[in-house]
C-alpha cells in the first residue's frame, strides 16, 4: 500500500489517504474509489467557496436579519445602532459612536444621496464589501457635505456628468450606505439626520426613516451549516457574476448552487456542504489567528493591522482571497479611510490574540495591557472586546457599553500619573482596577480591536508603539 506522497498512479495500486483508501485497477480508479474522490473534490471546493464568499454572506446576513429585527424593509430606512444590545448584533461593531445604516438596491435605478456636512465617517459599499465611495471626512466632500449618484453595474453615467454630484459606480446591485458622527455633540447628530436624503432618479427625495430605540438582542453573525449556503445562494441570485469569480462559480455548480436555479441540494450535496462549511470556518479561523499573509505592525509584538489588503481586494496578479477572508470572517465593511488612513485622517484598526509570551489568550486568565502615554490620535482611541465564537461584542453579562469597550473619552477611566493607562481583561478585576476592566466568562475565547481615530504621525513612523498583553494571573 502506498500513500499519496509516493503513489505510482499507474497499474494496480492501493493508495492510503486521509479520506479513505483509493484503489486503482489497470490505472483506473474503481467505482468505489471514484465516489471517495468526488466527495473529496467537492468538500475541498466547498471549503474554498466558503472562504471566497465571506464578504457576500456577511452583508446579506446583516441585511436580512436587520430587516427582520428592526423592520428596515423600505427604501430610505436607516437603522440607528446606539445601545449595546443594538450594536452587539453586528460583527466586531465599533461601540464608541452610533451607526446609521441602510441597505438599498440599484435594481430600480441609480440612487441619489444628499449627504450632510460635519465630522462624519461613512461610505457606500458594494456587496463584496468594497468601497464604492467614501462619505464625509475621507470622501470627496471632505466633511462639507454634498450630492452623490450611485450607479449600478450597467447604468449610464452620461446623464449625471453636469449634475454637480459626485458619481460612483457599484459592481453589485445591492449596496450598503452608512456613516458615523465622530463627536458626542447631540446637535451635530441632529443636523446630520436632517441633512440626509435618498432619492431615485426622476423622483422626489424619499423621506429618510430613522429606526431608533429598538434596543433588542439580535445577531448578524453568518449562519453555520446549510444556512450559510442558503444565504449565499440567495445573494448570488441577485447579483451579476464578475469575471474574477467565474472559477468559484464553477466550483459551486456540483454542490447545487447555480446562478438562475433554485437551491435544493440532495442528500449527498447537503452532507458535503456541511463538511465544507465546517472545514472552511476552521481554515479561516486558523488564518485569523495566524495571519501568514502579513507580519505584526510592530516587530516583536503580536499586534496586526486588521486591514492589510487593497481596496479593490486584488492586485495586478492575485485576488486577495486569504487577506479578505481573514478580515471578513471577523469583521464587516471597509472604506478608503479604514484601508488607507493617513496622518490625521481615517481610522486605524489593530488586533491581537496572543500575550507577551506568544501564547493564545484565554478566557480563564487575567491580562494587563499597558497603553503608553500620548496615544497618537487627533480624536480618540478605544479598546473593544469581542467573542471568538460570534465575532460580535463579548457577552459577559454587562448591560452597558463600557463593559466591553473602554475609550479615551471615558471619564471613569483611571490613568497613571504619567498619562499612561493599564487596562485589564479577565474573569476578575485586580484590586482597585474595576474601572479599567472588561470581564471574560467560561470558555468563550476573546480578542480585541484597538482603534485609533485620526491617528497621527507617531503611529505611522512607529515612534509610538503598543506592547502586548501581559498575563498577570
Amino acid at each position: 500500500m502506498s500513500t499519496l506522497r509516493d503513489a505510482r498512479l499507474t497499474g494496480d495500486e492501493v493508495i492510503n489517504t486521509s479520506f479513505g483508501t483509493i484503489e486503482l485497477k489497470h490505472t483506473f480508479p474503481t467505482d468505489a474509489s471514484a465516489e471517495l474522490l468526488f466527495d473529496q473534490l467537492d468538500v475541498q471546493r466547498a471549503a474554498q467557496a466558503y472562504l471566497w464568499a465571506l464578504p457576500l454572506v456577511g452583508f446579506v446576513t446583516w441585511r436580512d436579519r436587520a430587516a427582520k429585527t428592526f423592520g428596515a424593509n423600505n427604501f430610505g430606512d436607516f437603522v440607528v445602532y446606539e445601545t449595546l444590545r443594538e450594536k452587539r448584533g453586528i460583527v466586531t461593531a465599533n461601540l464608541t459612536t452610533p451607526y446609521i445604516i441602510n441597505f438599498s438596491t440599484l435594481a430600480d435605478g441609480p440612487v441619489l444621496i444628499d449627504y450632510p456636512a460635519g465630522p462624519t465617517a461613512g461610505g457606500v459599499l458594494d456587496f463584496w464589501q468594497r468601497p464604492v465611495v467614501d462619505l464625509g471626512l475621507t470622501g470627496p466632500d471632505q466633511g462639507k457635505g454634498g450630492g452623490y449618484v450611485i450607479l449600478g453595474p450597467n447604468d449610464d453615467a452620461a446623464p449625471f456628468e453636469d449634475s454637480g454630484r459626485y458619481v460612483a459606480r457599484s459592481a453589485t446591485v445591492n449596496i450598503f450606505i452608512a456613516f458615523r458622527v465622530l463627536t458626542q455633540d447631540a446637535d451635530v447628530m441632529a443636523s446630520s439626520k436632517r441633512g440626509l436624503a435618498l432619492a431615485r432618479v426622476g423622483s422626489a427625495p424619499t423621506p429618510v426613516n430613522f429606526i431608533e430605540g429598538v434596543d433588542t438582542e439580535w445577531s448578524a453573525t453568518p449562519s453555520r451549516g446549510l444556512g450559510y449556503w442558503e444565504d449565499l445562494a440567495t445573494v448570488l441570485g441577485e447579483e451579476p457574476v464578475r469575471e474574477v469569480d467565474k472559477a468559484l462559480m464553477a466550483m459551486l455548480e456540483p454542490l447545487g448552487i447555480v446562478k438562475g436555479e433554485s437551491f435544493a441540494p440532495d442528500e449527498r450535496q447537503q452532507r458535503l456542504l456541511l463538511e465544507g462549511a465546517a472545514l472552511g470556518e476552521l481554515l479561516v479561523r486558523t488564518m485569523q489567528v495566524n495571519p501568514r499573509h502579513t507580519t505584526p505592525y510592530w516587530a516583536g509584538t503580536s499586534w496586526y493591522k486588521l486591514i492589510d489588503f487593497e481596496i479593490e481586494q486584488e492586485t495586478d496578479t492575485i485576488l486577495q482571497l486569504d487577506q479578505r477572508a481573514t478580515l471578513f470572517y471577523e469583521a464587516v465593511t471597509t472604506t478608503k479611510g479604514m484601508v488607507h488612513p493617513t496622518p490625521g485622517v481615517g481610522q486605524v484598526y489593530l488586533t491581537s490574540k496572543r500575550d507577551s509570551e506568544g501564547r493564545l489568550v484565554r478566557a480563564d486568565r487575567t491580562y494587563r495591557l499597558h497603553v503608553p502615554a500620548d496615544v497618537p490620535v487627533a480624536q480618540f482611541w478605544s479598546l473593544t472586546l469581542y467573542s471568538e465564537n460570534t465575532r460580535r461584542p463579548y457577552e459577559n453579562g454587562g448591560n452597558d457599553i463600557r463593559s466591553v469597550s473602554l475609550d479615551s473619552r471615558d471619564e471613569m477611566l483611571d490613568f497613571n500619573e504619567d498619562g499612561s493607562i493599564d487596562l485589564y481583561i479577565g474573569p476578575s478585576a485586580p484590586e482597585t482596577a474595576d474601572n479599567n476592566w472588561m470581564k471574560t466568562v467560561a470558555e468563550d475565547g476573546w480578542f480585541v480591536y484597538f482603534r485609533m481615530y485620526a491617528a497621527t504621525e507617531p503611529f505611522f513612523d512607529k515612534s509610538w508603539s503598543l506592547p502586548d498583553f501581559d498575563e498577570i494571573r
